[in-house]
């Protein structure tokens, strides 16, 4: 059986038989792959906590006719410890690598949503940002990969340069006065700011963001995902959206 390397952020687990588990792995170069761990779940394992979700690592494996299995891993980024001692960052974290495993297939390389799934896990195990704005800015971009770019300031229909109130999830963004559709939202200008800031990864205008305006561009960015994927993402409705990092009402007051 053919051998291969590859680095990747691991998905996801389930178990298999007694000892073993079958391990979702977004790699670089490969795309998403299953692969069997044998014996991952005995105490003296040799991957020990190695494979388990949001861990970055470096695998060999060799292909089996409907599965890999595993043979050897090592650890690239020690970001599982920093995420699992904070119940925002893990909440958030989860959040991302379900959005990963649904935006991603089987054996199809997207090295742009790799490298953005790595940079999203890394900066929430930083800590530079709050976790919330993290997890918005990184559901933004791996749907713009995708293909479902929205649009925060000009029409997403006509063109028609902004800045524009209407919002539409179905209709890609926000929508000019002749292109607005019954059922449009009215988000506050400032909400909207925000969300273009997070899609292009202007941190200085998100992080000086008030917490209602995140709130409601979180609830604006979920609408979003949902309307694309054709369903929610179960892990978004346990993230801990409690504040960590002041707002400039919190600095000032």
């Amino acid at each position: 059986m053919p051998l291969y390397r590859d680095s990747g952020v691991v998905l996801r687990t389930h178990k298999l038989g007694e000892a073993d588990r079958i391990i979702t792995v977004l790699t670089r170069g490969r795309g998403k792959i299953r692969t069997v761990a044998k014996g991952v779940r005995r105490t003296k394992s040799k991957f020990g906590a190695r494979l388990e979700p949001g861990m970055h690592v470096d695998l060999q494996c060799y292909e089996g006719r409907n599965l890999d299995t595993v043979t050897q891993t090592e650890s690239l980024d020690p970001w599982g410890d920093a995420l699992a001692r904070d119940y925002s960052r893990w909440t958030a974290a989860t959040a991302i690598l379900e959005t990963a495993d649904r935006l991603t297939e089987e054996r199809e390389p997207s090295v742009q949503q790799y490298r953005l799934l790595a940079g999203a896990l890394r900066t929430l195990a930083q800590g530079d940002h709050a976790a919330e704005l993290v997890l918005d800015a990184y559901l933004l971009r791996a749907l713009a990969i995708a293909g479902w770019a929205p649009s925060f300031h000009d029409c997403a229909q006509c063109g028609d340069e902004g800045p524009h109130r209407a919002f539409h999830v179905a209709h890609g963004g926000v929508l000019c006065r002749s292109c607005r559709v019954p059922g449009s939202s009215a988000p506050a200008p400032e909400t909207l700011e925000l969300l273009a800031a997070l899609l292009v990864g202007d941190w200085v205008v998100a992080d000086a963001s008030e917490q209602r305006h995140r709130r409601e561009g979180a609830g604006l960015t979920a609408a979003y995902l949902q309307w694309h994927l054709e369903r929610g993402v179960l892990s978004l409705r346990h993230v801990d959206r409690t504040p960590t990092h002041p707002t400039p009402a919190q600095r000032t007051g």
